[in-house]
């Protein structure tokens, strides 16, 4: 089983012997634009869900995927780091997110 961190600037890292290793190749040092993201749409359909249903599994409003793939808003944060996540492993991803905590005291 492969052992990933998600870094703080948004890349992932595979962890082995105590070792980062990038998923993918470093980015240039200049700014990448959002674009160059995986598009949000195109992550939607790859996982071959609805807008309502996507946004159910990611616990955000319809509206707020519905803005970010009309280009009115862009992923910030955490949701941008989950989404890149999402590009990588998304399988991993929606299982982890569905996954029902233990109940209280057990």
């Amino acid at each position: 089983m492969r052992r990933l961190r998600l870094k703080a600037d948004g890349r992932i890292v595979e962890l082995r012997d105590g070792q980062e290793f990038p998923l993918v190749p470093a980015l240039p040092t200049q700014t990448v634009p959002a674009r160059s993201q995986p598009a949000v749409r195109d992550l939607r359909r790859r996982a071959q869900l609805t807008q309502l249903e996507f946004a159910a599994k990611l616990g955000v409003p319809v509206e707020t995927i519905r803005n970010w793939e009309q280009g009115k808003r862009a992923p910030r944060g955490p949701a941008r780091a989950l989404l890149a996540v999402i590009a990588h492993a998304p399988d991993t991803v929606f299982a982890a997110l569905s996954s029902d905590p233990a109940p209280a005291g057990a």
